[in-house]
């Protein structure tokens, strides 16, 4: 059962990438990622899940995503344009809940403490998160609520794409028990060999 704090955690789905297959059909179902083009010098800014199978990830050297991937399309990254579909998202979802804290261009924490009574169980907010975003910008996204910031982030990042988790708080341990220890933030290799 939930009590007490509700905090949503809505994670945008491959962002940078889900925006150019959204704006590009010809680009939807393939790998696509944004960042530098293969040739030059940087790195993956963002990958679509196709692309991801290939092991393509955030931060990647470019050239070793077009050796894992050479048929990707690779597409420079148009920030202002995600800022602008970013913007019009959170906006939306100000609708729902008046205290959205953006977390960054594609993260955002909601707090539905209360909403319970107003729309319905945590699923159906959560789902109605969803259904909010698909409508306003035709994206995917996954939504973790639990009783805080920490426990809402590793439920979005639990089922992804388009998944939803509740993490009653009654339930946190037994969500977070079976979860590497990677998982938290501050918890990279380096920490994690010491």
């Amino acid at each position: 059962m939930f009590m007490n704090r509700l905090i949503a955690h809505v994670d945008l789905d491959a962002f940078f990438a889900s925006c150019e297959q959204r704006d590009n059909p010809a680009y939807q179902g393939k790998p696509v990622v944004v960042g530098a083009l293969p040739g030059g010098r940087g790195v993956v800014a963002a990958a679509s899940y196709e692309a991801r199978r290939h092991g393509i990830r955030s931060a990647m050297p470019i050239g070793e995503a077009h050796r894992r991937c050479p048929e990707a399309v690779f597409v420079r990254p148009n920030i202002r344009h995600y800022a602008a579909i970013s913007r019009q998202v959170f906006a939306a979802l100000s609708a729902i809940t008046p205290v959205v804290e953006k977390a960054s261009i594609d993260e955002a924490y909601l707090d539905i403490t209360g909403l319970e009574k107003l729309l319905g169980s945590p699923a159906t907010i959560g789902r109605r998160i969803q259904a909010v975003i698909s409508a306003t910008a035709n994206l995917s996204a996954s939504v973790g609520i639990g009783p805080n910031r920490l426990v809402a982030k590793l439920g979005s990042d639990y089922r992804k794409p388009g998944g939803l988790t509740l993490v009653p708080a009654d339930r946190v341990l037994e969500f977070m028990g079976p979860l590497p220890v990677s998982v938290l933030r501050g918890n990279g290799p380096v920490t994690q060999k010491v």
